[in-house]
């Protein structure tokens, strides 16, 4: 099945394949079956713009494939990874948590301190710098595991799958928890969510505990109650 890449960027058109590791790595090689659905210039949440991109594949189905722009893909074969992850769960992503505590600030966390879930209960890898290679390779736990909380650096699911839930993206959540919001809603939905093993470099270390984040928390209690 074909993969539309669904990427927002500060970066102007021209620009992406220069100035982006995304726009990077595509420029090195993007495979025949893939797609991409730019959204440049962007400065919208990116829930507003992923519900674009859902909305426009009710006319043209794809495996959607929402990522950050930072990120360096460093699989040659990561469509058929993201086909066989897909034949396993109705959406994958890189890394998550198999669990969910009560007022989880984030997948990997337990509380508001940022304490660390056990490896136990976590699953995928995902490498941090600034290119290839990585500074640094975290292994949070194995990989293809079923989750209920996944990481939206990278989230894949066909878009079938969404239409025939009517899932979309809160968009109350501009950035921070939007993901967190999405699996929440993919279990109510009866979505099944699991790691899959693409092979990735994201230069941002994450933006925790900020003023920003902090909003977006406090959206997610309201929404969730816990």
């Amino acid at each position: 099945m074909k993969v539309r890449i669904v990427c927002a960027t500060r970066a102007t058109r021209d620009d992406f394949p220069s100035s982006t590791a995304l726009g990077k790595t595509l420029s090195v090689h993007r495979p025949a079956d893939v797609e991409l659905r730019l959204f440049a210039g962007n400065a919208a949440g990116l829930p507003s713009v992923y519900n674009v991109a859902i909305e426009e594949s009710a006319q043209a189905p794809a495996i959607l494939l929402f990522i950050h722009d930072d990120v360096h893909l460093c699989d040659f074969h990561w469509t058929a990874t993201l086909n066989d992850a897909l034949g396993q769960f109705g959406m994958v992503g890189v890394a998550g948590n198999r669990r969910r505590v009560a007022r989880q600030p984030g997948w990997r966390f337990l509380d508001e301190r940022f304490t660390r879930d056990g490896r136990e209960n976590l699953s995928g890898t995902v490498a941090h710098g600034r290119g290839f290679p990585a500074e640094r390779v975290d292994v949070y736990g194995p990989t293809r595991q079923p989750v209920t909380l996944l990481d939206g650096v990278m989230l894949a699911v066909k878009s079938e799958t969404l239409h025939s839930k009517s899932l979309r993206f809160d968009e109350q959540f501009d950035f921070h928890f939007y993901d967190l919001d999405f699996c929440r809603q993919a279990e109510r939905a009866g979505i099944s969510m699991g790691t899959c093993a693409v092979s990735l470099i994201h230069e941002s270390p994450g933006n925790f505990g900020g003023e920003g984040w902090r909003r977006g928390y406090e959206r997610y209690l309201e929404k969730w109650g816990e």
